[in-house]
């Protein structure tokens, strides 16, 4: 269990968070192991088999807390909360661009170049930093291979062009990542392309808890700024599925989650021992693991950038709120387009 600024995170499985008085208590084998009051949190997290009662699931509700239910090793499962308060003319405006085809374009496109664009500053950056001949033309030739990408994206004719674009871009991108790795834990974090549900192999369990993470605080940012969740413009539709919270994220992945799980690994704070392989081939964070991803995840939070649209310096954590701010703005006429954040 860790209480990190606002946000409460129970991992441990088997524990009871339940009511006492206004504070959340977290049992463990019916011993107190942490106990917080209700008005410093905003919401609560939990991860694989932890028990919430049913007195602290309505007073969250009551509070408009929020409470998140991911899988054991960090998969999204469900977000509960209390009576939506969105603004209903800035849905209404988001439904009605939702079937606008030039706009849905036109946003999916601004998108996928903030993603490619912020890809390729990671590739460039491990080109001029390797100590290494052949990282660096790897790198190198991975970062023109993006910008290739990037010059196609405004030409994209449609959705489905613009997604093959993409996904060309992170296979180009996935190949070359393991050269920004030190040569040492190459081995045990080596990638074959990008494996989900489940991951295959280490680097992709890494990767996939940190975009559960980061994908929560994109859907926490959309519900702040009063849009639907669910109603995306570059992600299809589908019931249960964030589609808006998942395109704010295209942009965040590589420079937040991605560049931290390699810091991860290059500094030894994740090691191949903090996974567990799984029949079938799945490999997943163990529960020391998740612990020092999540530390490192809302640390990582606080850090402070300047964000190249508001020439200020703001907190990494309140970029997915600023990018959902900038969206709510451009359905309602305030902004000519969407303008993803990327990195300078």
């Amino acid at each position: 269990m860790q209480q990190i600024e606002n946000t409460l995170y129970v991992m441990t499985q088997g524990a009871y968070a339940h009511l006492e008085n206004d504070t959340v208590r977290i049992d463990v084998e019916r011993e107190k192991r942490l106990q917080v009051p209700l008005h410093h949190l905003g919401a609560i997290v939990c991860f694989g088999n932890v028990l919430v009662s049913p007195r602290l699931m309505h007073r969250c509700a009551d509070d408009g807390k929020a409470l998140v239910l991911l899988s054991e090793h960090g998969r999204f499962k469900a977000r509960m909360e209390g009576p939506v308060s969105g603004n209903i003319l800035l849905r209404q405006a988001q439904h009605q661009k939702a079937r606008d085809v030039a706009f849905c374009l036109d946003t999916a496109r601004a998108m996928i170049a903030g993603k490619i664009r912020n890809s390729r500053q990671i590739l460039l950056r491990g080109a001029r930093e390797a100590a290494a001949d052949e990282d660096a033309h790897v790198l190198g030739a991975g970062a023109e291979q993006l910008a290739n990408a990037f010059r196609r994206v405004p030409h994209a004719v449609d959705l489905e062009v613009l997604r093959g674009i993409e996904g060309e871009a992170a296979k180009n991108y996935f190949d070359a990542v393991s050269c920004l790795l030190r040569h040492e834990a190459r081995q045990v974090f080596s990638m074959n392309g990008r494996t989900r549900r489940p991951p295959r192999d280490r680097m992709n369990a890494l990767l996939s808890f940190l975009y559960a993470m980061l994908m929560n605080d994109c859907r926490s940012a959309v519900e702040a700024s009063g849009l639907d969740p669910q109603l995306g413009f570059l992600h299809v539709v589908r019931p249960g599925r964030a589609a808006l919270a998942l395109d704010l994220m295209e942009e965040l992945r590589p420079w937040v989650a991605d560049r931290l799980a390699m810091t991860l690994v290059n500094r030894g704070q994740v090691r191949g021992s903090d996974f567990d392989e799984r029949e079938g081939g799945a490999v997943l964070l163990s529960e020391k693991g998740r612990k020092v991803v999540v530390t490192a995840y809302q640390e990582r939070k606080q850090e402070k950038v300047t964000h190249p649209l508001l020439d200020t310096t703001v907190a990494i954590g309140v970029i997915p709120f600023l990018q959902a701010r900038f969206m709510a703005r451009t359905l309602r006429g305030d902004m000519a387009g969407y303008l993803p954040f990327v990195v300078r």
